[in-house]
């Protein structure tokens, strides 16, 4: 829905109805990914697309009924489908596309919405898109880190489906979400597309070394945004590090710094310092502790670990600024390769985030979820 909402907004605020269709999942090869959208006015005028082309003309009239009949519609489109001749894919994939009828009285809280993602706050729009029971398909909520407005139905769905929307919403994921007809995690019937309006988190790893790859890896399964910087061109190659978005070959306090003046880090960055050694990470560790992000963490040993406070505290950095440094870095797991310590490492970024205490459930009772 990114790229139709504010011409959503705009015909929403002129008390017009369109039809909106939303890719909400997609399989194979499909050509566009969860969250594309196409509207259909009440003019007939089309903006955005659900599949470059495809399956256009189908879902325009199919939004054009739901508008008339008020009922909303998932409909599979691909080679699989017995029309597929004459809506289906062109490149092989499978698309869903939930088509519903938005108005002031389907989603009254759009312009709430709308001005949540203008001031750059993170917000998801939650959407019943199949449920037996009538009267649940199609309900709407919307939530943010902090708040919730509409039901979906139940307190018990309410609680389930915000735990996991704002999981997806710290890694600006969208997609659907499945459970039982009544908010059972482990049920079936009832699936809920969760839209975000978040781009994806950033983890920088300072350091081009075999635990930097590894780090790479696992942040990018877990939703972020990998850049890896290394002020050597020799190691900070492309061919070393797939996994990341960006290789960058750049001073790390430089870069850092040059990152945070254009706006580019904030509150949900990562910063992984894995150098070790004094010339990069302290000017770089200068830098870090001095802005506002989720999470800073450096490699190295007990004794490097003394060494590098008492230089930083020779730089005028605060205890307070220091108390921010995750170091040694990581959880207690007994993780020695590359990939353990990867491991150890984003086991601590989700317990800071999500405030856990890192200890086994099994040991523990009450909620899983804070």
């Amino acid at each position: 829905m990114h790229d139709v909402l504010d011409e959503l907004y705009k015909r929403w605020a002129d008390g017009q109805a369109v039809g909106l269709g939303t890719v909400v999942s997609t399989f194979s090869s499909a050509p566009r990914a969860p969250g594309a959208a196409m509207l259909v006015g009440e003019d007939g005028t089309v903006v955005g697309s659900v599949s470059g082309g495809c399956v256009e003309g189908a879902v325009y009239e199919l939004a054009q009924q739901v508008v008339a009949d008020s009922t909303p519609v998932l409909q599979r489109y691909g080679v699989s489908d017995d029309d597929a001749f004459a809506v289906g894919l062109t490149c092989g994939g499978i698309i869903d596309v939930y088509v519903e009828r938005v108005d002031r009285q389907t989603l009254p809280e759009l312009g709430d919405v709308v001005d949540s993602v203008h001031n750059g706050e993170p917000v998801a729009v939650v959407t019943v898109v199949e449920h037996s029971d009538p009267q649940r398909l199609g309900r709407h909520m919307i939530v943010w880190t902090d708040r919730t407005a509409g039901t979906l139905g139940t307190d018990r769905i309410d609680a389930a489906v915000v735990d996991d929307a704002r999981g997806l919403l710290a890694t600006g994921r969208t997609g659907t979400l499945h459970y039982g007809l009544e908010g059972e995690r482990r049920g079936e019937g009832m699936s809920v597309f969760v839209n975000t309006f978040e781009p994806p988190p950033r983890m920088l790893v300072f350091g081009a070394i075999d635990f930097a790859a590894a780090m790479a890896r696992m942040g990018s399964y877990l939703g972020y945004q990998v850049t890896v910087c290394d002020a050597r061109p020799v190691f900070a190659t492309r061919s070393r590090f797939p996994e990341a978005d960006e290789v960058v070959v750049d001073w790390p306090h430089r870069y850092l710094k040059a990152e945070a003046e254009a706006g580019r880090i904030d509150r949900r960055t990562a910063i992984a310092v894995l150098t070790h050694d004094p010339k990069f990470d302290v000017p770089l560790l200068e830098v870090a502790l001095r802005l506002d992000v989720g999470y800073i963490g450096a490699m190295g040993s007990r004794r490097t670990h003394v060494d590098r406070l008492e230089r930083l505290r020779a730089e005028g950095l605060t205890e307070e600024e220091l108390s921010r440094l995750s170091s040694p870095i990581g959880l207690d797991l007994g993780a020695r390769t590359p990939e353990e310590t990867a491991v150890s490492i984003a086991a601590e970024m989700i317990a800071l985030r999500w405030g856990g205490g890192g200890k086994r459930l099994t040991d523990l009772s009450g909620r899983i979820h804070a």
